[in-house]
């Protein structure tokens, strides 16, 4: 205490050796001992503060670290709290004069923060609470790592085992410290551009160098980031939540080299964990239970990432071909919950920036748009590799889906369980892959009826093209009846529906007309250069010929037409004539269609759809409706060329 007036090079030896001696006496188990040379150690530092800081030296630093080693290492917790308390007395009563000691003082309360002493991380807390609300100005005129270690400490108390509402506090409080910082002018422009601050603090004993504003948003946003991947979905989420509430609502702030930087440091990595996922994802009963927390801060994550985008689209914009493959990535994962949120965030991001695309970056969205659709139907690839070498257990009896999984008896043996499992997952990803396919598909409808107006014909051709795939995928998928068969026979042992395949193709042939006929009406100009009405005459015939195939009667050629013999009238099954009313509405749309064609269009196709009609009106087995639509082409359109 009689020394401390001493010049501070010799009081910086002298406290060498002291520093050591408090240290070991505070970590001694005599409990009485400890806590009283921690409360001389407090009352010298109060002392100690009261004397001004050179600048460019961190004496502070230097007599705060006693406090630092023994709260690192002591066992005691009645000293741990002690030395939170003093810490907390000093900073609050000297916090004019602290400067390379904020370092010593972070550092015992980021220790406190996981303190399994329930009363020191509250107190260790409520300081920190203080601190950041009411001495922030005292932090970043320091400098840039006594703001890293504010952060840092921060953060720490996001792990609280004892206070979650702490945790969610100290994520609060880094988005408070976001608005102190523009509050106080920090702005990061390119060097040369003019900020609305001069680089010197207006108080005149600022030892920052404010055209180095990078060093205080830099930590603050990567600190963030680090936790949007704590396992805790409250945190994980909250995170996600204040980062890029900080970037939208201070982004006007930061200048485009430094949006570029953050954007490849802080945000685009938070998606590095979806990717890898899509890409090696494989078909395993468990994939999604041990990522759901990830997965629900990277889709709030994506939907965030495109109202950025939109809201700061002209500093932005060179990021559009990497936003838009992000959104990609999501469309095209395993998960429907995640894919929903791609569709929904490409539908956002066409309405918030499609008036102001060019060309050539309306293609690169919908090129990414159509890669992500095509590469889903891996899927049902997948589920037909997994069900070539499994055979359904014979079985008349039939058992609920969920003694499935509970009753062990119900087959004769190891390898029917198994079969039966990997039947039961296949018949659930199926489903999940029509579902998702069927989003797609009500994406582009969406897509084209909200922006058609800023397409070009070459964007158009994508989206038919997109369609037109999904439906030749969905024909596909409905045909394999080897793979329908199994989970039919599947279905009745589990008491589960089956996956309703014959609608699935329905819904994506007649999205594919609803486009068609959309763009033939809408673009009569460019319908000619695309041939549109071709492709409309292409898809009709498609349906045609499957509904003819469903009923049993194939289309014929001429020699058959000449050839004629008797045969009996076969019953179809239940099965058929199910699929055969829920294809009805299909073919009654392709017959309208035909209908509606312009005289002289209908007279150029009338050979190629003859034939067809003909078959339709000698099914026995097609439907009321059907005979009826025949009737209406016959009289409306066939006849007066006949009459002629």
């Amino acid at each position: 205490h009689y020394n401390i007036n001493r010049i501070r090079l010799v009081w910086s030896r002298i406290w060498k050796v002291l520093s050591e001696f408090f240290v070991s006496v505070g970590l001694l188990e005599n409990l009485s001992v400890a806590m009283f040379v921690m409360d001389s150690l407090r009352q010298l530092a109060m002392k100690f503060l009261e004397r001004e800081e050179l600048a460019n030296y961190n004496f502070q630093n230097e007599f705060l670290q006693p406090f630092v080693v023994v709260m690192q290492k002591s066992n005691v917790p009645e000293v741990r709290e002690l030395i939170v308390r003093c810490v907390s007395q000093m900073v609050l009563s000297r916090v004019n004069n602290i400067k390379s000691g904020w370092k010593g003082v972070f550092t015992v309360f980021t220790s406190a923060a996981v303190d399994d002493t329930k009363s020191t991380v509250l107190v260790a807390f409520g300081t920190m609470e203080r601190i950041v609300r009411d001495y922030f100005r005292y932090i970043t005129e320091t400098d840039a790592t006594t703001f890293t270690d504010c952060v840092q400490c921060l953060i720490a108390f996001t792990s609280s085992q004892f206070n979650s509402e702490a945790s969610l506090n100290a994520i609060a409080f880094l988005r408070f410290c976001a608005v102190k910082l523009a509050d106080e002018g920090f702005v990061c422009q390119d060097k040369g551009a003019d900020g609305p601050r001069n680089s010197d603090m207006s108080e005149g004993n600022a030892i920052v160098n404010k055209n180095d504003y990078v060093s205080f948003w830099v930590p603050l946003l990567e600190g963030l980031a680090r936790l949007t991947t704590d396992p805790r979905l409250t945190i994980g989420k909250s995170a996600v939540g204040v980062l890029f509430d900080i970037l939208k609502d201070h982004g006007h702030l930061f200048s485009q080299s430094f949006w570029t930087s953050i954007l490849e440091s802080v945000v685009y990595p938070l998606f590095s964990n979806q990717r890898s996922r899509v890409n090696d994802q494989t078909l395993t009963s468990n994939g999604a239970e041990g990522d759901f927390s990830t997965l629900e801060t990277q889709t709030l994550a994506v939907k965030s990432l495109v109202g950025l985008f939109v809201d700061f689209f002209d500093v932005m914009r060179p990021e559009l071909a990497r936003v838009a493959s992000i959104v990609a990535y999501f469309i095209r994962s395993p998960y429907k919950h995640s894919a929903t949120i791609g569709v929904s965030a490409l539908l956002r991001l066409a309405e918030g920036v499609g008036s102001k695309l060019s060309k050539e970056e309306w293609k690169d969205v919908l090129l990414c748009f159509k890669e992500s659709s095509t590469q889903t139907f891996i899927v049902f690839s997948k589920i037909v590799r997994m069900m070539q070498d499994i055979d359904i257990p014979d079985r008349m009896e039939s058992y609920s889906e969920a003694d499935h999984y509970s009753d062990h008896e119900i087959y004769s043996n190891d390898e029917d369980e198994a079969n039966m499992e990997t039947t039961s997952y296949a018949i659930v990803k199926l489903k999940n892959h029509m579902a998702l396919i069927l989003l797609i598909v009500q994406g582009i409808i969406k897509l084209y009826e909200e922006q058609g107006k800023y397409l070009h014909a070459e964007h158009i051709s994508i989206l038919l093209e997109m369609i037109s795939s999904i439906a030749t995928h969905a024909s596909e998928v409905s045909s394999d009846s080897s793979l329908h068969m199994k989970f039919h026979k599947a279905c009745s042992l589990l008491e589960a529906s089956e996956p309703a395949v014959v609608h699935f193709e329905n819904e994506t042939y007649q999205s594919y007309l609803k486009l068609l006929q959309a763009v033939l009406h809408g673009y009569p100009f460019l319908s000619e250069d695309m041939d549109i009405e071709s492709r409309l005459l292409d898809a009709c015939e498609k349906i045609l010929r499957t509904y003819l195939k469903c009923t049993g009667n194939g289309p014929s050629d001429e020699a058959s037409h000449g050839n004629q013999t008797l045969h009996c009238i076969v019953p179809l099954g239940a099965a058929k004539q199910e699929e055969l009313s829920a294809r009805t509405p299909l073919v009654l749309l392709a017959m309208q269609l035909l209908h509606n064609l312009e005289k002289n269009s209908f007279r150029r196709v009338l050979p190629r759809f003859f034939p067809l009609l003909i078959d339709l009106i000698r099914c026995e087995h097609s439907s009321g409706d059907v005979q009826h639509a025949l009737y209406k082409i016959f009289k409306s359109s066939i006849g007066p060329m006949i009459e002629v």
